[in-house]
């Protein structure tokens, strides 16, 4: 059999991505404050865009801002006035509909950033009022130079005596001096002196509970109140009153002092009640308004068509349209699925967490006729704010649970059911993962023990052994 080279010719369909296609689906993952700063962006880049001022803006501009929607360089011609049309076609007028129930009337000052002192910067303040040996102010600046985040020291007495060329009791006497700064437990070697000196400040050096951190604090770890008990010739009930006082101890002062700038969850969405109905509105009034800047009119009028400044006109021109219209697409596929979201949990917001139904993206993505990759990036990284509080738009689908009813059950339901169950057991008597999965079959939802003890595990609730209390 003889082997030859040959071509061929074939079609066939394939999805391109185009530059268009990727940033159109960037656009619609983007959360609304990253949007805001990709149009901030494009504004500066783009000059046929501009921002409306809806403060100002009046309808003789508005009425205005009309002229040809010119191609390609190759097809667009000098217009004559028959041929005018409205430049507002670049955008849709329902991008309108949500800012009209804002209140434009609102100021939001901004937020300058400062610059704000460190754990270090904060320790060190305080041990330039602690002491006036320069021997010790250098070991103590170098001590907290060596704690970590935790508030922990991360380095032995013996290495800094050796780096230091000090002895080790200078050392031991600057680390003192440290461990009495505040937060309390800063500068500790372990977790078991950082509880230690928590109690010291309290003034409970002589406690219950100091004597159980300092004798028995790996029986303490594995909470073997029995066994404290026994050792310490008390009653389990104190010695479990004992763990309760440490539970209350920072085990990491160190985080106590964070001058970290908190994060804000900004809603994407916001579902209303109004009447009997449940509205839906896209939370954009602080997105930037677009559109086509008219005062290009005039220079798409004249030159010939290989005028490079009108070849440059036209394609921002049409980059600016393609923009507008992809903020109104995303801004329409964003309201259709919360719209579809709060069809299928309607009540939950009537009757709260218990009454969540299992959905999942297929589903939303089938009733509104979109794809499953298009649903999954609009609820991506996105928020919404609701009567029942503000929520990340993934906390509505989660898997089902069959009940004996024959209608399904949202798993996070079952989690609530099982939280209830142990917050509601008897102390001395807590429920077993068996016993929970038992009292759920009995409330007709049918669930394995081993999904008991997972769902328990996310909850971050002990063992039943871990639970007891005497």
């Amino acid at each position: 059999m003889e082997l030859k080279h040959t071509l061929q010719l074939t079609q066939k369909p394939t999805l391109i991505m185009t530059q268009r296609l990727q940033q159109a689906l960037k656009l619609l993952q983007v959360p609304t404050l990253e949007l805001q700063a990709i149009l901030k962006q494009e504004l500066l880049q783009n000059p046929l865009l501009e921002e409306v001022d809806e403060l100002v803006e009046t309808p003789e501009q508005e009425s205005s801002a009309s002229d040809e929607e010119p191609g390609t360089a190759e097809e667009a011609e000098p217009v004559d006035n028959e041929d005018q049309m409205e430049w507002t076609e670049y955008y849709q007028e329902s991008y309108d509909s949500a800012r009209e129930r804002a209140d434009t009337s609102a100021e939001f000052p901004e937020r300058v950033p400062v610059t704000q002192p460190t754990l270090h910067d904060h320790l060190e303040g305080q041990l330039r009022l602690s002491t006036s040996d320069p021997e010790l102010t250098e070991i103590g600046e170098f001590l907290i130079g060596s704690i970590d985040d935790r508030g922990f020291l991360s380095i032995t007495v013996e290495e800094v005596a050796a780096i230091k060329e000090r002895p080790v009791e200078r050392v031991e006497q600057a680390l003192k001096i440290v461990q009495s700064f505040d937060p309390p437990g800063i500068g500790a070697r372990d977790l078991r002196e950082c509880l230690l000196i928590q109690l010291e400040r309290n003034e409970m050096a002589e406690s219950l509970a100091a004597r159980v951190v300092r004798d028995h604090f790996d029986s303490l770890k594995e909470r073997k109140f029995a066994e404290i008990a026994k050792k310490t010739h008390v009653s389990v009930g104190q010695v479990q009153a004992a763990g309760d006082i440490i539970a209350r101890l920072n085990p990491k002062p160190g985080l106590a002092v964070s001058y970290e700038e908190p994060k804000y969850v900004v809603p994407d969405l916001v579902v209303d009640k109004v009447e009997d109905k449940y509205v839906v509105s896209l939370n954009d009034r602080h997105v930037p308004r677009l559109r086509i800047n008219s005062s290009y009119r005039d220079m798409l009028r004249s030159g010939s068509k290989k005028d490079k400044t009108r070849e440059y006109i036209i394609g921002k021109l049409n980059s600016a349209k393609w923009l507008i219209q992809t903020i109104e697409q995303r801004r329409r596929t964003m309201i259709r699925v919360m719209e579809c979201i709060v069809r299928e949990q309607e009540e939950f917001f009537d009757k709260g967490i218990a009454f969540l139904k299992p959905l999942t993206l297929q589903q939303v993505a089938t009733q509104i006729d979109m794809h499953e990759s298009t649903v999954s990036r609009v609820t991506n990284n996105k928020y919404v704010q609701t009567p029942r509080g503000v929520f990340e738009l993934k906390f509505f689908f989660s898997s089902k649970l069959h009940t004996d009813a024959g209608e399904d059950m949202s798993a996070k339901s079952a989690k609530d059911i099982i939280k209830q169950l142990v917050d509601e057991e008897d102390k001395p008597n807590p429920l077993s993962d068996q016993r929970i999965a038992d009292m759920l079959k009995d409330r007709g939802l049918r669930i394995a023990r081993r999904t008991v003890a997972k769902y328990r595990e996310q909850l971050r609730i002990l063992p039943a052994r871990y639970r007891k209390r005497h």
